[in-house]
């Protein structure tokens, strides 16, 4: 089965890496966008089809290691069986 975690920092975290972006966008003469925030995508396949246990799994490998939860939120999305 197919899932995807996201990983972004919490807010109030300071995000120099958002914030550059937001200056080159701005110097690229790129208008209207502001208050950039970058994160990480994981898309991951794992076995089985049992979603709660994917879920607990995925969850095990965010707070191990994907996402340090000092700094960082994590979103786990399980993608539905056809």
């Amino acid at each position: 089965m197919k899932a995807r975690v996201t990983v972004t920092l919490k807010p109030g975290v300071l995000d120099p890496q958002g914030k550059a972006i937001e200056g080159a966008l701005r110097s690229m003469s790129i208008e209207g966008v502001h208050a950039v925030r970058q994160g990480k995508i994981f898309d991951i396949e794992i076995d089985g089809e049992d979603h709660k246990r994917a879920r607990a799994t995925l969850g095990e490998a965010c707070e191990r290691l994907l996402a340090n939860t000092l700094v960082e939120d994590y979103a786990i999305e399980v993608a539905k069986s056809p």
